[in-house]
């Protein structure tokens, strides 16, 4: 008869030997993430903003709602904290006159808006001769937040509920529209520098601290204090 503590070796060393075949792939775990921010999260990469303005050959400058248009563009390029913005004219098309006045107008429209000639590439785009009228172009390379994927994908069956797990396109909406009230992307990669204080606040609040006075703001009318 074998002996107990010969048994035991011998299963001991079985176990060895057949942990020491396992490979990592081998392993499956049932822990698998259900989070809507792991299936659709939000990508921060590089992204070209554009705009494009159509002008007819008897156009001499910009139409009022164009140059409203272009206002908001110049914000935009602002906020983003871009290098360049580019300006294609377009030329060889029936509108090639037109499109040099009103992409001087363009210009003078963005200087007012806050951006400098040196951050303006004005390049001349030729149409080939298509005899097409082609689009005054604006635009600039700037750091965007979008979600990875476009939303509304349904593969699987929504009837299928046994794990009592969330469908696929739950949570994609509110993921995109996060994306895109964000505004400044890089605030998601890290967080920003400490600004400096406001010494003269400061000095205010403290004093009227000492005083007993209210250190923070008035209290609007419509606020109550509930003693009735």
């Amino acid at each position: 008869m074998t002996s107990p503590t010969l048994l035991r070796l011998v299963l001991v060393g079985t176990a060895l030997t057949l942990g020491a075949c396992a490979r990592p792939s081998d392993l499956v775990t049932g822990a698998v993430p259900d989070d809507y921010r792991s299936r659709h999260p939000i990508i921060v990469a590089e992204d070209t903003r554009d705009l494009e303005i159509l002008v007819a050959s008897s156009d001499t400058r910009l139409t009022l709602p164009d140059e409203k248009r272009v206002a908001e563009f110049a914000r935009r390029f602002r906020a983003a904290r871009a290098a360049v913005m580019r300006v294609d004219v377009p030329a060889g098309g029936p509108n090639e006159a037109a499109a040099d006045l009103v992409a001087r107008s363009a210009v003078a429209a963005l200087h007012r808006n806050g951006i400098p000639r040196s951050r303006l590439v004005v390049t001349r785009v030729d149409g080939g001769g298509s005899g097409d009228v082609l689009p005054l172009r604006f635009s600039f390379n700037a750091v965007t937040a979008s979600v990875a994927g476009p939303c509304g994908q349904w593969p699987e069956d929504l009837g299928n509920t046994y794990e009592n797990r969330n469908y696929h396109n739950f949570g994609c909406a509110s993921q995109a529209n996060l994306a895109a009230q964000i505004a400044d992307p890089r605030d998601l990669l890290e967080p920003r520098g400490q600004e400096e204080i406001d010494a003269e606040r400061r000095t205010t609040v403290i004093g009227k601290y000492r005083e007993g006075a209210r250190t923070g703001a008035q209290a609007p009318n419509t606020e109550t204090d509930y003693s009735w």
